[in-house]
């Protein structure tokens, strides 16, 4: 009857049909009484929609469903824009920093037990580079893909200096596969490249310290006593190259525009994969400060960045960390800010704070 209804409907109805219609009506409420809602089981079961998302930014604007206010257009914060993580001994802190719309910085962080039972931190932080495609997935692949390889790698005795060479490795081909899918496709602009990242990483042993890196993300060295502290890495960098051929001085290349144009990546397009590695034996405990070029920029010499990390770093590595990264927002925060500290030598199986 309900179907045959919906059809006649469409037509103009006759004095018959809606008669019958009238019937049909009225019988259906016999059998099938209707009774009015109940205002107080409908106010008790509404859904709580909760406060509507209203912009950081403007403060005024709504935020739609991609995370982006219909006011202003600002993207609103993202899970990554601040991240921090304590594992054992070794702490990290990613910040979005305050010219970004979105973090592109990742960090990874591990712990294992050697096969003389001895113990190994491992901490990874990688930059993504913002002129290419998916650059946050990149540094999270990356980041993530080195860390599990290093981890694996020592706990079944390999050297950590070829851990680490194998562990760039593994990452530049994670990187690699970013390019063949089909999100890179869908979100490439003409002018961009793959996906691609620097990356910097540190194994920390109890009598050794080893470096691997690509691109211009450093790492530091500094004493406990401040005896005077050491950056470990050289960037793949135009200035770098400038200073190396012997063409500018530091100052001046650094000060150049082209400073942080980058020569080594990870990426499918990358000229050639280098992996960088080194290994120091320090004579004293202190603290490596593993770190995108978010904070370097506002500490690039040795001296600066031993200034501005606390002395209590080795016993406090996280609050450490949210220092320095509160360094580098306190000087512009420009750029994206990631930091790993990390304890040398590293402390016995289980030590180190919760």
């Amino acid at each position: 009857v309900m179907i045959e209804s919906c059809f006649f409907l469409k037509q103009k109805p006759t004095s018959d049909f809606r008669l019958s219609l009238v019937v049909w009506e009225m019988c259906i409420r016999d059998e099938y009484p209707l009774q009015a809602p109940d205002p107080r089981v409908t106010a008790d079961t509404a859904p709580d929609a909760g406060p509507v998302p209203v912009c950081v930014a403007c403060r005024a604007g709504r935020v739609d469903g991609d995370g982006y206010c219909e006011n202003c257009g600002h993207a609103q914060p993202r899970e990554r824009d601040h991240l921090e993580q304590e594992f054992g001994p070794v702490a990290a802190v990613s910040d979005r920093g305050l010219r970004h719309h979105r973090n592109e910085d990742a960090f990874a962080l591990g712990h294992t037990a050697l096969p003389d039972g001895t113990h190994a931190t491992v901490a990874i932080v990688c930059d993504g580079v913002s002129s290419a495609t998916r650059p946050d997935d990149a540094s999270l692949a990356a980041s993530r893909t080195a860390c599990d390889s290093l981890v694996a790698a020592l706990a079944h005795g390999t050297h950590p200096q070829q851990a680490m060479h194998d562990a760039i490795v593994a990452a530049a081909r994670a990187v690699d596969a970013l390019a063949a899918e089909p999100a890179t496709a869908r979100e490439q602009a003409p002018h961009q490249n793959a996906p691609a990242c620097t990356l910097v990483g540190s194994v920390v042993t109890a009598g050794l310290l080893v470096v691997g890196w690509v691109g211009d993300s450093r790492a530091y060295w500094i004493p406990d006593d401040r005896s005077p502290a050491a950056r470990l890495t050289e960037d793949d960098s135009w200035a770098a190259q400038m200073v190396a051929a012997g063409l500018m001085s530091e100052a001046e290349a650094y000060a150049d525009e082209r400073a942080h144009a980058i020569t080594g990546w990870l990426g499918a397009d990358a000229y050639e994969l280098e992996p960088h590695t080194a290994a120091f034996k320090p004579d004293r405990p202190g603290v490596v400060v593993v770190c995108t070029d978010g904070l370097w920029n506002y500490a690039e010499a040795a001296e600066e960045m031993a200034g501005a990390v606390p002395r209590d770093a080795a016993v406090r590595p996280l609050h450490s960390a949210r220092v320095l990264v509160g360094h580098a927002l306190d000087g512009g925060g420009h750029d994206n800010v990631t930091v790993a500290v990390v304890p040398f030598p590293a402390p016995p199986q289980g030590a180190g704070s919760a």
